[in-house]
């Protein structure tokens, strides 16, 4: 029992990064109307220059702003460079952009920080022992660093101006644009706000792993099971999802073994989308 407790543990810490990956997804989908396949990637790139920063000042708290920062300006650089210029387009043409940007980002990456195994400089600590349930302190940095991040993304979401225009534009872009919102003000906050969430996921999950180029591709599966079982473009829906993948997943290694816990994420996925295509928190909708 002690070990399937450590497990949950360790579910929950892999499930908070796949819901923050799968949050920064529902958002560009809920208001762009495409899957953004360059998620991943955004992740890598944060995570290194977090690794970067962290590095050179001894503070990877500091390192984590940086690295959300970095993330927030190459979503809003990747908008007014592509994705600005294919407004109006299909679906599907921004998303194979999406894929040719995280192809590009993930080159860029390989070229300044090379693809050699890299991690993050943290001091050992002993873990904590809880009911003999080894705990450790990192683990619950990174939970309240996730909580933090998700609190200030709905806060903004539901509090601000700029998160009403957003929410409008996601209901009814059309009578949004009418009641003269600004869709490219309101494409910037989007933008900005799904990178940085992006680089928060891929510094959490380079402090748990390790940094190395192809660590936000890799996670980019998961983010998008977690994003359609939740209910694709709903926010809180993404979370929970990721927190039930990532906790399957981990429950599930002592059975299927690391290289095949994934495929119960899908497994999970194809169940739930057979018995309600809509997502878990989704709605059915109807056209005639």
């Amino acid at each position: 029992m002690t070990a399937y407790a450590e497990l949950m543990i360790g579910g929950l810490m892999s499930g908070l990064v796949v819901g923050l990956a799968a949050l920064a997804i529902t958002l560009v989908f809920g208001i762009a109307r495409f899957a953004n396949a360059a998620t991943g990637d955004t992740m890598t790139a944060g995570a290194y220059v977090a690794l970067s920063v962290s590095g050179a000042t001894g503070s990877v708290i500091v390192g984590g702003l940086v690295g959300a920062l970095a993330g927030a300006a190459i979503g809003v650089v990747v908008y007014f460079l592509i994705f600005r210029k294919l407004a109006g387009r299909s679906s599907v043409a921004n998303l194979l952009a999406s894929i040719g940007v995280a192809f590009i980002i993930r080159a860029i990456v390989g070229v300044i920080f090379e693809h050699q195994q890299q991690v993050f400089q943290l001091p050992l600590v002993r873990p904590w022992r809880i009911l003999d349930i080894r705990v450790q302190p990192s683990d619950l940095n990174l939970a309240i660093v996730a909580v933090l991040t998700l609190a200030t993304v709905f806060l903004i979401l539901y509090a601000t101006p700029v998160g009403r225009r957003m929410r409008a534009v996601a209901d009814d872009p059309g009578l949004a644009r009418i009641s003269g919102i600004s869709p490219t003000r309101v494409m910037i906050a989007l933008w900005a706000l799904a990178g940085s969430v992006s680089a928060v996921a891929g510094v959490m999950y380079g402090i748990k792993t390790v940094v190395t180029p192809e660590m936000g591709w890799d996670m980019l599966l998961p983010a998008f099971a977690a994003a359609i079982l939740g209910g694709i473009g709903h926010p809180v829906g993404a979370i929970c999802a990721g927190i039930l993948l990532g906790t399957i997943q981990e429950m599930a290694t002592p059975f299927v073994g690391f290289t095949y816990k994934l495929a119960i994420s899908f497994v999970v996925l194809l169940i739930v989308l057979l018995v309600r295509p809509s997502g878990l928190f989704g709605r059915n909708e109807g056209a005639r």
